[in-house]
């Protein structure tokens, strides 16, 4: 893929072409291609960069878009949106490692497919729009690709028992009980159906491959019905 068509991939148009070669450019490219006293620039510097511009942008979303959740709960969303499978996945959703200049050993050892390589220039990229267009074309280039992944990982990482328990702690005294309502399946591969209920009423039911997940399930839809949360699905 060229440069160009990168760029209108992404959706920017770099000022400074130099940074976005930068960006692009692995350490096995550079070692083949630098000469003596002419060194190739390769992305590990922007990376460095990138990482931090990326945990702070991804930080501050979380901070302003989710004020009910803890700190430990934001921090698990948080890890699970910036990690190497998540970047990985956005890299390769705009092209990333085809668009990489490798070298020729990296090449043939599948390079452009390796999750660590694609996550790492994706955090070069961010940086180099970053120092190329400032903050604002940053965001405008993350945002899109990462809110749907921090969505993804906030359904998976919340504590729903807790914001169920302190929505019914609202009332002094009262509390919710969970209950096993059904199971299915071998041993090693059991579903768990539980309820929870308040007052003796039933208010949410739940389904999960562990007793802890159908409990969180369960919480969830009663959250729902009290109108606590939205339907993130």
């Amino acid at each position: 893929m060229t440069n160009e068509l990168f760029c209108e991939t992404i959706g920017y148009e770099f000022r400074d072409k130099d940074l976005l070669d930068e960006a692009l450019t692995h350490s096995s490219y550079a070692n083949e291609h630098s000469k003596s006293g002419s060194r190739v620039k390769f992305n590990e510097r922007l990376e460095f960069f990138g990482d931090a511009i990326l945990e702070f942008l991804c930080s501050e979303y979380l901070f302003t878009e989710y004020k009910d959740l803890p700190e430990g709960v934001l921090t698990k969303i948080r890890a699970a949106s910036v990690c190497e499978e998540s970047l990985s996945e956005l890299g390769r959703k705009i092209g990333l490692g085809e668009a990489l200049y490798l070298g020729k050993g990296e090449e043939q050892n599948g390079g452009r497919e390796n999750p660590s390589i694609i996550a790492d220039a994706f955090e070069a990229l961010l940086a180099a729009i970053y120092l190329d267009g400032g903050r604002a074309a940053a965001e405008k280039f993350l945002y899109p690709l990462l809110i749907p992944q921090i969505k993804a990982a906030s359904v998976h990482t919340k504590d729903y028992k807790s914001l169920l328990q302190q929505f019914i702690q609202k009332e002094p005294g009262e509390t919710v009980v969970y209950e096993l309502e059904s199971e299915e399946g071998p041993g090693h591969n059991k579903t768990f159906h539980m309820c929870v209920r308040y007052q003796n009423n039933v208010i949410g039911r739940g389904t999960g491959k562990s007793k802890r997940a159908a409990e969180q399930a369960a919480a969830h839809d009663a959250l729902l019905l009290f109108g606590e949360i939205r339907d993130e699905t």
